[in-house]
């Protein structure tokens, strides 16, 4: 409803509102209507482990921030994404091109599968483009609420990618045990082992910190899978070494236990890619949005909230009870304040809908939603009056 019509219904009374941000809130882009913009920090809002096994999980199944970084826009935020593919596409190859050139010296069949697995990794990198450039186009009328969601379904081809290279390093880590194959020009070997290591974890760092700032679960996958991919390297590293020492089968031993962290790794991305997929998101991020709805002077209780993610972005919706007696206006200005707080209260949000219920004589009327009511299930209906009667 625009100010406009509320100010001419100043006499209404507010039985319902509906406040949508993604009106884009045209004055709400970088700056909102208020004169400020959305572009401060925030913080995490829990704390980490502190101990050397924390710290070692937080180093191989990264850890998860569905709502840490600030606020950007969606252009800028997809023009982010694009450039950290691209960057560590570029990385990968350099790497995935020198460990040809050993592998074509010394008849490594670790550094064979290695390789391998890079550049299969390489190729996920141009699904995820794609997702990103799609996610920029502008909604259709098919497509109402845009692509953004095409970066998920790049997630689960990541995840499927990570899934085939558990696979291989099991395949090629138990073929070795059974075929032991002698190594020649070791060192060479060694060496590529050791830059495949750093030049994958240069591109899993830069991923995973660009995916953490602008909300991407398909770029944190990427960078995932590149750490994973620094795994299988430090597996050849450490095979050369045990070949050295003697010790012909130790390499397919630790290829299988680097396959078991990698599939840790899987589990943590298939996790976060299918909570996105099913419109999931941090309980404690409902949580905190509550809070800051219930601060907002003017709203009597909350009703009902919801989030959810939309590619890198998140969307709200929350019911919100008020006094009856309010204008039409004034129910609108309140429904602005719960607005702009959870916009500056939640990073990553760029739609907010705000709906209000209004309290008569301290409770809410029976015939609150009487017209609209009978479209919803006998069961959601239930469930809707048993949470709003804990609340009178």
């Amino acid at each position: 409803m625009s100010s406009e019509n509320s100010t001419s219904a100043a006499d209404a009374r507010a039985v319902g509102h509906g406040h949508d941000s993604a009106q884009k809130h045209d004055e709400h882009g970088e700056r909102n209507a208020h004169g400020h913009g959305h572009g401060h920090g925030h913080g995490h809002g829990h704390e980490h482990g502190q101990g050397f096994l924390a710290k070692l999980k937080n180093v191989v199944v990264p850890h998860s921030h569905d709502a840490n970084e600030a606020i950007q826009s969606a252009e800028e935020t997809s023009g982010q994404g694009i450039r950290a593919a691209w960057i560590g596409l570029a990385g990968m190859m350099a790497t995935a091109i020198l460990q040809m050139a050993i592998v074509a010296i010394s008849g490594s069949i670790a550094l064979l599968a290695d390789t391998v697995h890079n550049l299969g990794h390489a190729v996920t990198t141009i699904p995820l483009v794609i997702a990103f450039r799609l996610g920029r186009r502008a909604a259709t009328n098919r497509y109402s609420y845009g692509f953004r969601r095409a970066e998920d379904l790049a997630g689960v081809l990541i995840a499927l990618v990570i899934a085939a290279s558990v696979v291989l390093i099991i395949w090629e880590s138990i073929d070795a045990l059974i075929n032991p194959r002698p190594l020649t020009n070791l060192w060479w070997v060694f060496a590529a082992g050791l830059v495949g290591a750093a030049g994958n974890e240069i591109v899993a760092v830069y991923r995973i910190r660009t995916g953490r700032k602008i909300g991407s679960a398909a770029l944190i996958a990427e960078g995932q899978h590149a750490r994973a991919d620094g795994l299988t390297s430090v597996a050849v590293v450490v095979g050369v070494v045990a070949v050295w020492l003697g010790f012909e089968r130790a390499d397919a031993i630790i290829g299988l236990i680097i396959a078991l962290v990698i599939l840790g790794i899987l589990i943590s991305t298939m996790r976060t890619v299918f909570r996105r997929l099913m419109d999931g998101v941090e309980p404690g991020v409902i949580d905190k949005m509550a809070r800051t709805t219930a601060a907002v002077d003017g709203v009597v209780a909350v009703d009902r909230l919801r989030a959810r993610w939309n590619g890198h972005r998140m969307e709200a919706d929350a019911d919100v009870a008020v006094p009856g007696d309010l204008s039409v206006l004034e129910g609108h200005r309140i429904a602005d304040r719960v607005e702009h707080e959870l916009l500056h209260a939640t990073p990553h949000l760029e739609s907010v809908l705000v709906h209000l219920h209004p309290i008569v004589d301290g409770k809410r009327p029976a015939d609150l939603h009487e017209l609209a009511g009978h479209h919803a299930s006998a069961e959601a209906r239930a469930a809707y009056r048993a949470k709003l009667a804990t609340r009178q």
